[in-house]
């Protein structure tokens, strides 16, 4: 009996372990990623910061484009937890709410919220893929994860009766698809100094002024 009982202790300390590296890899990470851009940072200096060894990065991210596409599902999600986007409780209100502009306005307040954080990293994925393979393919894999939030987006609006009668749910998935895009918040509050408040506003009337009756 002995022998089963510490092999299942063993096994859960060790997945704790593996948790808690993963957290501390992903919080070194975000820290200097953000410090000096995604050429300017390597994973032994990665390692050093989160107290942990190489292998033990290279172990949980098999490259700097999967880290960097970690740091950023944690940085949307707000937690490392195994609850994907679509089932957080601010999209169950999203869809719930029977109005469409109230819908894009929660959907866009929420983005303009989490922008300073979130773009940022989009960003520097979307650069490092012009010299980089592998960030070439977690930017592709970001690009397709948005306009798949977007398809799904488009059809609750869809599902209102709300909106303009002459465009199609495609229509409507790719006009949210690029007010959704980083280069918006890139161009607006980082070249031109707006706060996030007024860029969410911009979006959000925007958004309503395109796609509603």
């Amino acid at each position: 009996m002995d022998g089963p009982v510490k092999r299942r202790y063993d096994t859960s300390r060790r997945q704790e372990q593996a948790r808690e590296n993963r957290r501390r890899i992903l919080a070194a990470a975000s820290a200097l990623l953000r410090e000096k851009g995604y050429a300017g940072t390597a994973m032994p200096e990665v390692a050093k910061a989160a107290g942990v060894s190489v292998q033990t990065v290279y172990k949980a991210f098999a490259n700097k484009a999967t880290l960097l596409k970690a740091v950023f599902d944690v940085t949307v999600a707000g937690d490392d937890e195994d609850v994907p986007i679509a089932g957080r409780e601010f999209i169950a209100a999203i869809q719930a709410e029977p109005d469409a502009a109230r819908k894009i306005t929660m959907y866009l307040d929420h983005l303009a919220a989490g922008a300073p954080t979130v773009a940022p990293f989009q960003l520097l994925a979307r650069d490092a893929a012009a010299v980089d393979p592998a960030a070439a393919e977690v930017w592709a894999q970001m690009r397709q994860e948005m306009l798949t939030a977007m398809t799904y987006f488009s059809a609750d609006l869809m599902a209102t009766g709300q909106v303009k009668p002459d465009l199609t749910a495609d229509d409507v998935r790719d006009i949210l698809w690029t007010y959704h895009r980083p280069e918006q918040y890139e161009l607006l509050c980082l070249e031109r100094g707006w706060p996030p408040e007024r860029y969410g506003r911009f979006l959000r009337d925007a958004a309503v002024a395109a796609v509603l009756a």
